[in-house]
């Protein structure tokens, strides 16, 4: 996704035919990838809807893709690239925007047929393939991919369980009213929990037809999604001299350790000039924003990467978005009604909005959000929380 956005802001700042080459180990052009989860797998989305930019586009610009090819290593002092398929790449300069991989489950049976993870396009039609059919599936993990596809499922009948490692769903993002609205809201529509479980193994003859639990209990699947997570995939970047921890270091400027490199994307550690910390982020918006700014500053543009975090979901009917970071906020202030489908949540440190959640609320509240968090917006959190008063006289300070 970052390569697909940075040629295309490329194109826009005039970069010249044959000055860009993308080499990419999928064997798709550069695609969105929220559809994957949502409306790619719900077939509500073709193949060709979802590409950032059309094959006809790469050609017209005279900006390469080369397709299912895979680096080995990278050389920042000689700018060379070492190609499994033999031989080398040169380049001026590099952008690393190699995202990340899908954590995999390590216990017995784990490799019986119809056991899913969702990563990539082809991750996704398989998902999509494999649950035709399928009357019972389990979905293993409880954050926002693990949500995605337990609705998708269930919305073409699909019998789900879903097994949450913690006490409730999402915990490491939602609080707890938040966590109870949508567990209440998957259990109206068919979806079972199993809380604080651990799983022991896959049974099946050639494929899955139950998970085993750590307490003896068996549940019965046709198919198993595993939703548990990522890892930044940094290991083309072994011995290049590049730093790496927790992804690819990378200051303000998105440059990493070697002068004529970048990293953006999931892969990105990045320094959060916002909320001064390093962060690396894995979503969509991040990917799009930094693989836009990458193509800026190569281009000549010296501002430093500002950005206010930020992703959206779609489950069942329901449509959400959230910005910022609600780590370290002293207090979490709810407007409208968490018992329906029409409330936000707003993350306060001290007096300034660091994070915000809105689901189905007023325009204005959506679009005061980013602007309130970018700009450390001092509010006022008893009128925040009264929703007789506009949300934009929460940020008139009574003197």
């Amino acid at each position: 996704m970052a390569a697909g956005y940075a040629a295309k802001q490329f194109v826009e700042l005039g970069l010249k035919a044959g000055e860009l080459t993308i080499l990419s180990g999928d064997t798709h052009l550069p695609y969105e990838r929220p559809p994957l989860s949502k409306g790619f797998l719900a077939g509500r989305n073709t193949e060709e809807s979802i590409r950032i930019n059309s094959e006809d586009f790469y050609r017209e610009h005279g900006k390469e893709v080369r397709l299912g090819c895979r680096v080995t290593s990278v050389n920042p002092t000689r700018k060379s690239l070492s190609m499994q398929s033999g031989g080398e790449f040169r380049f001026e300069r590099l952008i690393v925007a190699t995202g990340s991989r899908v954590r995999t489950l390590g216990i017995p049976g784990a490799q019986l047929a119809n056991v899913q993870y969702l990563r990539s396009l082809d991750d996704s039609k398989a998902v999509r393939q494999h649950a035709q059919g399928v009357k019972r599936a389990v979905v293993i993990g409880g954050g926002f991919i693990g949500m995605e596809v337990a609705a998708m499922l269930a919305q073409k009948g699909v019998e789900i369980t879903m097994l949450l490692r913690e006490d409730r769903i999402w915990k490491q993002f939602f609080s707890p009213p938040m966590s109870l609205f949508f567990e209440a809201y998957y259990r109206a529509r068919g979806v079972r929990f199993l809380k604080m479980a651990t799983i022991k193994e896959l049974r099946g003859a050639g494929k899955v037809e139950s998970v085993v639990l750590g307490d003896g209990q068996s549940i019965a699947a046709d198919l198993v999604v595993a939703g548990i997570g990522v890892q930044p995939a940094t290991e083309v970047l072994t011995n290049s001299g590049i730093e790496v921890a927790d992804g690819v270091i990378v200051n303000e400027y998105l440059e990493t350790s070697a002068p004529s490199a970048f990293a953006a994307g999931n892969v990105a550690n990045y320094s959060d000039i916002l909320f001064q910390k390093r962060r690396r982020v894995e979503h969509w918006d991040n990917a799009v924003s930094q693989g836009q700014y990458c193509a800026r500053v190569l281009m000549g543009d010296r501002t430093p990467f500002k950005h206010v975090p930020y992703f959206f979901s779609d489950v069942f009917d329901l449509s959400y978005e959230f910005w910022g970071d609600p780590a370290g906020a002293q207090e979490t202030i709810y407007r409208g009604d968490l018992t329906s489908n029409s409330f936000s949540v707003w993350w306060l440190r001290q007096t300034t909005v660091v994070a915000v959640f809105v689901m189905n609320r007023p325009d204005e509240e959506r679009d005061v959000a980013p602007k309130w968090i970018e700009s450390r917006q001092v509010v006022s959190a008893e009128r925040l929380a009264d929703v007789s008063h506009s949300i934009l006289e929460a940020s008139e300070i009574s003197r």
